[in-house]
């Protein structure tokens, strides 16, 4: 091998692993929707209608018009004690 093959040969190796390390998590892994009905009191992600204006201002736990963020597809299986999350805003408490 010549150097100069030798070092082109480098040189894309080089490249290569800098590529390998700069690669971004799909944006799939990093999908959110957002989830009424599961957040606690105070602890809701932001605006979600009457009575909210935004993050941590649900006034009761699992308020129907307050939403967290949680992973794409996970909300409907969330269990609380009034059911299960949804991905339809509720009503605003009385």
């Amino acid at each position: 091998m010549t150097i100069r093959s030798a070092t082109v040969l480098a040189a894309s190796v080089a490249t290569a692993l800098t590529l390998i390390g700069s690669v971004q998590p799909s944006a799939a892994a990093d999908a959110k929707e957002k989830c009424y009905g599961i957040a606690l009191k105070g602890q809701n992600d932001c605006a979600a209608g009457a009575g909210t204006t935004c993050a941590g201002t649900a006034k009761i736990d699992y308020q129907q018009n307050s939403w967290k963020l949680v992973p794409a597809g996970t909300c409907e299986a969330m269990k609380t004690p009034n059911g299960h999350g949804t991905l339809m805003q509720g009503p605003a408490p009385a």
